[in-house]
């Protein structure tokens, strides 16, 4: 079986009726998606908020009924992907789809946030994966320039149609290739310090378990 379908499916198992859910973006929520859809239609009753904009439509594809994340208090439950989740503090990278923003606030609106990945994610060390910074288009070459000035080799994200690559939001991405990060708090604080810097791809201190599949096995990370 894909592992990434295993991990949406066991991930799917960890939600109960009456939940409100946060669904996270990428291929490997997807399947996650898919299987949750599968359960509302044998009875589940849950509610969801989408982080994306394609999240939302396949979230409506299969039958899962959804709700403005400014109509409820709390999400009981976030169920995400990541794109580098750093073995010791559980610290991730996310936003390799440019979600990123969209996915923090989900996040932070969450009692409890689940990440499901794949073993080779797993690193001892973030920085290897590009890391997004979501940035306002009106002035956003100074902040280039910035990143460019201390080595971070900065690019700005491309979309498939060869156009800048702009979020659901409206935002353009500039992706820093920094091979290792070696302070990731001092660098996600100095990051959101900047006038222009919408969101940043560190998420630190937000997850509470990790579902991590490897040769159709998954073992279960607990913060």
């Amino acid at each position: 079986m894909d592992i990434k379908k295993l991990l949406g499916d066991e991930a799917a198992k960890y939600v109960e009726n009456n939940m409100i859910v946060g669904l996270g973006s990428g291929t490997t929520v997807n399947y996650l998606v898919r299987a949750l859809g599968d359960r509302v239609q044998e009875g589940l009753q849950i509610k969801a908020v989408s982080s994306s904009e394609k999240t939302r439509r396949l979230a409506e594809e299969v039958g899962i009924p959804l709700v403005d994340l400014n109509m409820i208090e709390q999400i009981d439950l976030t169920i995400d992907g990541a794109n580098e989740i750093e073995r010791d503090t559980l610290f991730a990278i996310k936003g390799g789809g440019g979600s990123l923003l969209y996915e923090k606030i989900v996040t932070a609106h969450s009692k409890k946030v689940i990440w499901i990945i794949d073993e080779d994610k797993l690193v001892s060390q973030l920085g290897k994966f590009r890391l997004p910074v979501e940035v306002i288009p009106y002035g956003c070459q100074r902040l280039f320039r910035m990143f460019y000035e201390k080595q971070f080799n900065p690019v700005l994200r491309i979309g498939h149609d060869d156009e800048l690559f702009v979020t659901d939001g409206g935002h353009w991405i500039i992706d820093l290739y920094l091979e290792s990060i070696n302070h990731p708090t001092e660098l996600a604080d100095w990051l959101k310090s900047l006038t222009g810097v919408v969101e940043h791809g560190l998420f630190l201190h937000c997850v509470d378990t990790v579902l991590v599949g490897n040769n159709n096995q998954i073992r279960v990370i607990e913060k």
